[in-house]
């Protein structure tokens, strides 16, 4: 017989499990130590392992669309021409040229992920690489906010990614749980085929988000998607992680909002070729002349603007819904690819994306994460397992089309 005070535990361990639980998550597919589940429909890809085995992973487990993705923006798009300087170039052209010019700067470790991404999918890893340098050629908002600005202290990080939205990368988007081998666990919200990262956060409580500039034909440097990756891998705190964009050679303009929620902490950065400085919460700038005490807002024009009005509006109520909020349309633009908010503290995370026929990602319904639980999960392991194919044994030669 169970005592009465075991039966009221194991009741209240039952209706822990049922709340943690997902309200809908099916395993979809098994490789090596990554596996593929959809949760409330959204797609939720667990990676782990070397470099190449979490890109065969991706490769393997993300295939049909993976090859979608790249004869996209490869293939279709890449017939259109964009101005890069002085010239109209086919994306294609210019991304080889820009890859011979990186390629000294990138660790070697995202060469191996992505030659496994390539072999895992079967295409070619040039076609990947292409792929994964296309974030280069294109120059969105974001946010912290904390102490008194919200309702309890909270540190929140919004991120509104503003570009690429008829390229159709919202019809391919995943959330990729990462645990590289001898690095921080991290989640990073992005599309498939792409190893690096424009949003992200880390299991040190550590949360990064991108903002495009000027200065196109400056590739001389680490790109900026696996400077944030280094991040979510490196980056135990915010010194850490300033101090990785502030000693690393830097390519074109972009800006950064980086947030720490151990200190509750965060900073406006920009780290371009040419130039770097941090702003912190309340202080001013040439380009942000409307300080809000403890925010760091960073945007352009009337979106910076309207963005200080929304943030002054709510100073000391803000909580996650408010702060949602604060990037809806007019901070966000009609190209709004995906808005993410962070909460590092908790490592919750909401995300909304742009529909596939250009809706933009801020009127769109937000599906909730948390980084800590989705460690914790583990695959069915009646679903179906793909090999991992070794990379000595492993050789592709197939195109990235239909």
């Amino acid at each position: 017989m169970l005592t009465r005070l075991t039966r009221v535990w194991l009741l209240s361990l039952l209706v822990t499990l049922v709340l943690a639980a997902p309200a809908s998550a099916q395993t979809v597919a098994r490789c090596g130590k990554g596996w593929l589940e959809k949760i409330d429909g959204y797609p939720v890809l667990h990676l782990k392992g070397s470099p190449y085995e979490m890109g065969y992973q991706q490769g393997a487990l993300l295939k049909e669309s993976i090859l979608k993705n790249m004869d996209n923006i490869l293939v279709q798009k890449g017939e259109e021409r964009i101005q890069v300087g002085f010239l109209k170039l086919k994306p294609r052209d210019a991304i080889e040229a820009i890859v011979n010019i990186q390629r000294p700067f990138v660790p070697a470790k995202y060469f191996d992920e992505m030659e496994g991404v390539a072999a895992g999918a079967g295409i070619k890893t040039k076609d990947v690489v292409a792929a994964n340098f296309i974030p280069e050629l294109f120059h969105c908002s974001g946010f912290a906010v904390m102490n008194s600005a919200t309702k309890d202290g909270t540190l929140y990080h919004g991120r509104v990614l503003d570009y690429a939205i008829d390229w159709g990368l919202q019809e391919h988007a995943v959330v990729v749980i990462a645990e590289p081998d001898g690095a921080i666990p991290f989640v990073n919200v992005t599309y498939g085929g792409f190893i690096g990262s424009v949003t992200g956060m880390n299991a040190e409580h550590v949360s990064v988000g991108e903002m495009g500039g000027g200065g196109l034909g400056h590739w001389a440097g680490v790109p900026m998607s696996f400077l944030v990756r280094e991040v979510l891998e490196r980056g135990k705190d915010l010194d850490t992680a300033i101090a990785i964009f502030r000693d690393s050679p830097r390519t074109c303009q972009y800006f950064y909002v980086v947030a720490d929620a151990k200190t509750n902490r965060a900073v406006g950065m920009e780290a371009s070729w040419n130039n770097f400085f941090t702003i912190g919460p309340g202080e001013s700038h040439p380009l942000l002349p409307t300080p809000v005490k403890d925010a760091v807002l960073l945007s352009a024009g009337g979106r910076y603007k309207e963005l200080v009005r929304r943030t002054q509006a709510g100073h000391g109520s803000l909580d996650a819904d408010a702060a949602r909020h604060l990037m809806d349309c007019g901070v966000a633009m009609k190209s709004n690819l995906h808005n993410v908010l962070f909460q590092p503290q908790s490592t919750k995370l909401w995300i909304a994306n742009a529909t596939a026929d250009k809706k933009p990602a801020a009127d769109q319904k937000y599906h909730e994460f948390q980084l800590s639980a989705l460690l914790k999960r583990r695959p069915d392991v009646s679903a179906p397992e793909l090999k991992l194919v070794a990379k000595a044994t492993q050789v592709s030669d197939a195109k990235p089309s239909k």
